[in-house]
């Protein structure tokens, strides 16, 4: 099939020469954002995903991070499995003392399977419109509402991938929400959005309240411009000052379905500097506040 018009077209594979950041981190530093795919042979995709990864394994994974000098992970269930967490679990129990999970799950997942999930190292539902076929754009409130009351006394959270500048009113949506929310790649703003737009602000209000985290993740998915993405400083800055006790980073490894030039890994662990120029700003973003949300 042409790949232009395959409807799960193969994504590249991730640099597998991250170099050192050009400052070190900090002992106990979090990667908060990644995914572990295959090997397709052992784990099926979902035949309703909208694209296809390459294999990208844990061994693969963990180099990235001790070259990057990271001790902590959380890694993500990614679209491609559906609610079929088997890949994500397997990769968790390699490494239980360092690492935590986000999960997809199904409405009606028994209790004892939650339990399980969480000694398994689970913390958090992962909600994704955006990456796929069915229900894109749109926010299943009825149906979140469930599943957080089912998770909340677990204290997991829900993440949403969501483009927060289509909800303008974002803040009253999720007002009196059951569990802390969490929004991925600085709130996932669609190209071209003023800092000073009505989702982006609604955004920040949640912040403020104490209500909602961000992943200080995936630059190249909303940047116009090129590596160092100097474009999302100003939304950096603005997260920084309205929760910076809120704020998370990740690298989004292995970067699946990027659009323009593969980014290495150390490149994107540098742009946390030019986001949080304070050491002990951006030890708090690495360190303290991933402790906090994934219980580590």
């Amino acid at each position: 099939m042409n790949p232009l018009h395959d409807p799960a077209p193969p994504c590249a594979a991730p640099d597998p020469h991250p170099r050192k950041p050009a400052y070190a981190l900090p002992p106990l530093a979090c990667d908060s954002h990644a995914h572990v795919c295959g090997p397709a042979g052992l784990y099926p995709y979902s035949p309703g995903r909208i694209y296809t990864p390459p294999d990208a394994l844990h061994a693969a994974y963990r180099h990235m991070l001790d070259t990057l000098g990271v001790e902590r992970c959380v890694l993500v269930q990614p679209s491609v499995y559906g609610s079929d967490n088997r890949a994500m679990l397997d990769a968790l129990a390699l490494d239980p003392l360092r690492q935590r999970g986000v999960a997809v799950i199904e409405p009606d997942i028994a209790d004892a399977e939650l339990e399980r999930m969480h000694a398994a190292g689970v913390r958090g539902v992962r909600c994704n419109i955006v990456d796929v076929k069915e229900g894109k754009g749109k926010l299943p409130l009825d149906m979140l509402n469930a599943l957080a009351a089912k998770v909340k006394p677990l204290g997991w959270h829900i993440e949403f991938l969501m483009h927060v500048d289509e909800f303008p009113e974002l803040d009253r949506l999720l007002d009196g929400f059951p569990v802390d929310v969490v929004f991925g790649h600085l709130g996932y703003l669609n190209r071209g959005q003023a800092v000073d737009s009505a989702g982006f602000r609604a955004l920040l209000r949640l912040l403020g309240a104490g209500r909602a985290w961000v992943k200080l993740t995936g630059p190249y998915r909303i940047s116009a411009q090129a590596m160092p993405h100097a474009d999302l400083v100003p939304y950096a800055r603005a997260l920084l000052e309205a929760a910076p006790a809120r704020l998370v980073w990740g690298s989004d490894w292995p970067h699946v379905m990027v659009k323009g030039d593969m980014p290495n890994d150390g490149a994107l662990a540098d742009l946390l500097c030019d986001w949080v120029p304070d050491a002990s700003a951006r030890r708090r973003v690495l360190v303290d506040n991933p402790a906090r949300l994934y219980d580590f």
